[in-house]
Order: structure tokens, then C-alpha cells, then sequence
């Protein structure tokens, strides 16, 4: 690869693993109204924006997450800001689970920590342990980026050809690609086997029905043939 371009990918690769994460001192200690809280959302994830005309959050999202269950509903208009802790748990997750994933995923924890319900551990705390671990792990990240970009620079070594740069950034993507889905099917499984289950607080029988709706397979109505159609005599 030229050294034009692996200057662009190191760049590319250096600004990627920047998140600019919330820091909860970062939220205001009052309730916000919506407008003042989609200001707040676009303000401090500006930069995550892959275009300029992208949004963070808004009303309708927002109202689409409480009708979801995703988001308790606010207090007299107004929003804690345990909801805004909330709101950025799901801007994560929504790029890579469903709704019905995150609702499964958020459910216990709302039902755990919304409104200090488990005086042991507070919702504030729980996001401020992950976003630690999330900025422990930005080092090794990097350097498993790079690793897969040596292994794509690697594998095309031996060929000379001008599209070595295209092939390679093509294995390279492919490689991003395979992890994202590795990952992704791992998330899903856990919350298939232990949101849904263990830390779902719907009974048995509700349980039982969100499997069978899931599972069940619609039948295609039997079709009859017509046998009363007269036949005519063969001459």
C-alpha cells in the first residue's frame, strides 16, 4: 500500500476509536424539557455524526422509545436525568440490535436502578462503570484494528498488481465486517438466553406466548382444485 494511503488509514483508524463519551457531570442535575434535552444530545455527540444533516435525537424518537418501553415516560414533561443516561444507552445500541433487542436489554435495568429502586447501585454509577471499561479497552481495540490491517496488507503481498490497494482494503473491510457480525450474533444470543429469560420479569406463560409468536409459522390457506369442470368429448 502506498504511503500516501496507510497515512489516511491510520488517521482514519486514530479518529475512529475517539468516542466522545457523556461524562454523567457532563448532564445538568435538573429535568430537562425535550427540546432542551435533544440540544443537549446533538451538542456533546456532534461528532459522531457520519453527515452533517444526521440527527442525534429526536421528538419523535424519543416519544417512539416511551411508547417502545424503551424510556420510562417523562415527569410532567420533563426528563431526569436518569432518562438521559437512558437515551444514550440506546443511541449506542440501536445501531446494532432491533428494538425489541434493546426493550429486552433496558427492561431489567429499568426496573433495577430507574428512580434509585436498588439503593446499592444507582443508575449514574452503573454508566459511569461502563464507560470506564469502554475507555480501558480503546488500546487493545487499536491494536486489533491494526492487526487485521496487516493481516489484509499481508495476504496480497505476493501479487503485483495495481489494484493491490482496492484488494486489500476490501479484505480489510471484510475482516471489520466478519468481527462487527461475530459480535453481533453474540449479543443476540445473550439476550436470548438471559435478558429474555432469567432477567425478564414476565411470568412463565407470557414467556411461553412471545416464544410461540416468534416461532409459529403462518400457514398459506389450502387451495382446492376445481373438479366439476366438464370435460369436453374427444371427437
Amino acid at each position: 500500500m502506498n504511503k500516501n494511503n496507510e497515512k489516511i488509514l491510520q488517521d482514519i483508524i486514530n479518529n475512529s476509536i475517539k468516542v466522545d463519551h457523556i461524562r454523567p457531570g457532563d448532564i445538568p442535575n435538573i429535568d430537562l424539557y425535550m427540546d432542551q434535552v435533544t440540544t443537549f444530545m446533538d451538542s456533546f455527540l456532534n461528532n459522531s455524526k457520519r453527515y452533517d444533516e444526521d440527527k442525534i435525537l429526536t421528538k419523535t424518537m424519543i416519544n417512539n422509545y416511551t411508547k417502545n418501553n424503551l424510556l420510562p415516560p417523562p415527569n410532567k414533561k420533563k426528563y431526569s436525568k436518569e432518562h438521559i443516561l437512558l437515551l444514550i444507552f440506546i443511541y449506542y445500541y440501536k445501531n446494532m440490535l432491533s428494538i425489541t433487542d434493546i426493550q429486552n436489554v433496558l427492561s431489567p435495568i429499568i426496573d433495577t436502578l430507574f428512580e434509585h429502586k436498588d439503593t446499592s447501585l444507582s443508575l449514574q454509577r452503573l454508566y459511569s462503570k461502563i464507560v470506564a471499561l469502554e475507555v480501558s479497552q480503546v488500546d487493545s481495540m487499536k491494536a486489533d484494528i491494526e492487526q487485521k490491517l496487516a493481516t489484509a496488507t499481508g495476504a496480497f503481498a505476493e501479487i503485483d498488481s495495481p489494484n493491490k490497494d482496492l484488494l486489500t482494503l476490501f479484505a480489510f473491510t471484510s475482516m471489520l465486517s466478519h468481527d462487527i457480525y461475530i459480535k453481533k450474533h453474540l449479543m443476540e444470543t445473550l439476550i436470548d438466553e438471559f435478558f429474555t429469560k432469567e432477567f425478564s420479569k414476565a411470568t412463565p406463560k407470557q414467556k411461553a406466548d412471545a416464544k410461540q409468536k416468534t416461532t409459529k409459522v403462518k400457514q398459506k390457506p389450502e387451495v382446492k382444485l376445481k373438479t366439476d369442470i366438464k370435460q369436453k368429448p374427444i371427437k
